[in-house]
């Protein structure tokens, strides 16, 4: 089996253990914003150490860059509370449901730079909120109706994860991405346990933790395999894998945690998984302004100043007494990215001859490479 279908298909695998190891630290007394903020730390000190031990080459980040992993995981880190906030509400097979319809968000947010909605895509809208109402209205109690509010922001909020993160993708290793955006993860749900968060007692602690750890690798290996999914398949093709995820996590919670679901809500399931297989890989496709435009306008604007700075800057200290210009260290990537920018070409470039023959043309010999 080719090694990319192997990291695609672990993505479901790990995504789908996170409920029922959330709902485990939940039963045993920890708050959800501080299931939240353990797992998401413990997750990126573990990448750190990795990272630093066994592939460095993989921490170097250009600002550009860094600024688009900033946004994704601001984005998912929100996502993240509203996840733990509605798990402990709600049963782990009907929280990973609702969390699948992140999948038909998707969808409504690549339509949104006005484009006009399809009889398709009505239609799986249609069948994703029959398929709403079947698994919230009918179960075998009355459901949480924050939880589900709470399930749902998770939703878009991933949905924007999954758009946000391919263009992120677009010119950076997974890897790279993945410690970056778990780490500014970190940060924002860190400082909303720290505000709202409640202590955990020493009994308490001793029984959440184990399932905390058990989540916290799986959020590390789960984010790898998601953003390696997106680079190498794109984002449909990651997302539609991911619907595994929710038969991972309906397995789960049905062996481990006794959670049941009534005949009703089985057709709901259905219905759900007949809305998400009828979306196309053109449904996604970037249409309009991108919304990581901004990204890419500065990542433009770096490499201009760069650009200038090479061919015409000089150190503050020696402005008005000599033309020297300014020799700042760049890396390879920058380098290449530069030369790329400036359509230069890789090979040496001679310098432009002012010497001409009788007839008014540059000599063969000393003509330029780009001539």
């Amino acid at each position: 089996m080719n090694w990319r279908v192997g990291v695609g298909l672990m993505t479901p695998l790990f995504l789908g253990v996170a409920p029922i190891f959330g709902k485990l630290a939940i039963n045993a007394g920890a708050d959800s914003f501080t299931v939240a903020a353990w797992r998401t730390l413990i997750a990126v000190v573990l990448l750190w150490v990795l990272f630093a031990l066994f592939a460095r080459r993989y921490i170097y980040i250009y600002p550009a860059g860094l600024l688009g992993c900033v946004v994704v995981g601001v984005v998912n880190g929100i996502g993240s509370l509203f996840y733990y906030g509605g798990l402990g509400t709600l049963d782990a097979s009907q929280a990973q449901l609702l969390n699948g319809m992140y999948l038909i968000f998707v969808v409504l947010l690549t339509r949104m730079a006005g484009e006009k909605l399809d009889k398709r895509t009505i239609l799986r809208v249609a069948l994703a909120l029959v398929a709403l109402v079947i698994i919230t209205g009918f179960g075998s109690v009355p459901s949480n109706w924050l939880g589900v509010g709470l399930m749902l922001a998770n939703a878009l909020m991933f949905a924007g994860t999954v758009i946000l993160s391919q263009y992120v993708l677009f010119e950076m290793p997974a890897p790279t991405a993945t410690l970056y955006i778990l780490t500014t993860m970190a940060i924002v749900v860190v400082m909303v346990w720290i505000a709202v968060g409640k202590p955990m007692t020493g009994e308490i602690l001793q029984s959440a933790l184990p399932p905390i750890v058990a989540l916290a690798i799986s959020t590390a290996l789960s984010r790898l395999a998601l953003f390696a999914g997106v680079k190498f398949f794109g984002s449909l093709q990651t997302a539609v894998l991911a619907l595994a995820e929710i038969g991972v996590a309906l397995a789960l919670a049905f062996f481990v945690l006794g959670d049941r679901l009534t005949p009703a809500q089985v057709v709901g399931v259905g219905f759900l998984t007949v809305s998400i297989l009828l979306i196309r890989p053109s449904d996604i496709l970037p249409r309009g302004m991108n919304p990581n435009r901004l990204i890419s306008n500065l990542a433009d604007v770096q490499f201009q100043w760069i650009a200038f700075d090479q061919a015409f800057g000089r150190p503050s200290d020696v402005v008005g007494e000599d033309d020297r210009p300014t020799s700042p260290k760049l890396s390879p990537d920058e380098l290449h990215r530069l030369r790329s920018m400036l359509g230069a070409s890789s090979k040496p470039v001679n310098p432009i001859s002012t010497r001409k023959d009788d007839y008014g043309h540059i000599p063969p010999s000393e003509k330029t490479d780009a001539e």
